[in-house]
């Protein structure tokens, strides 16, 4: 872990073959918690997790993993860089409730066209707010119609 890759994706497993993913970010100099350096933004499982799947490997190719690296069994997290780690977390902190095969795609794609300033923006009020839930709301009736 590194100050330019704050982010950790770890896999937990939910029965033999299937599995979620759960997001990490290192807390800033000023915000430590030495009981919890490395808060949970957001854990990811079933349709949802299938639905996006693309989104993750795309994330872990580009911080040097292979796609392949991804499997149930893994035990050590994928370090991520800041850019990779807002996208994905702005990504499950969207889809996380959503039902629907075609929304959760919709705000998928979405979230990829997305300039890099909008995605740190809505990351932020998604993951860190007192609103956070109003705002990931926001995030999908602007990207998906409810």
């Amino acid at each position: 872990m590194t100050d330019d890759k704050p982010f950790e994706l770890s896999v937990f497993p939910i029965s033999e073959t299937a599995y979620g993913l759960e997001l990490r970010q290192r807390r800033l100099n000023g915000d430590r918690n030495p009981d919890d350096p490395m808060p949970r933004v957001v854990s990811l499982w079933g349709t949802a997790l299938t639905a996006v799947i693309d989104h993750v490997l795309e994330g872990i190719k580009k911080n040097g993993y292979r796609s392949s690296d991804l499997r149930a069994n893994r035990r050590t997290p994928f370090v991520l860089d800041e850019g990779q780690g807002v996208r994905l977390g702005l990504l499950f902190l969207a889809v996380k409730p959503l039902r629907k095969l075609d929304r959760i795609e919709a705000v998928s794609r979405a979230i990829r066209q997305m300039e890099t300033e909008e995605a740190y923006y809505w990351f932020s009020k998604c993951s860190r707010s007192n609103e956070s839930r109003r705002a990931c709301r926001a995030v999908r009736i602007m990207m998906a119609e409810e």
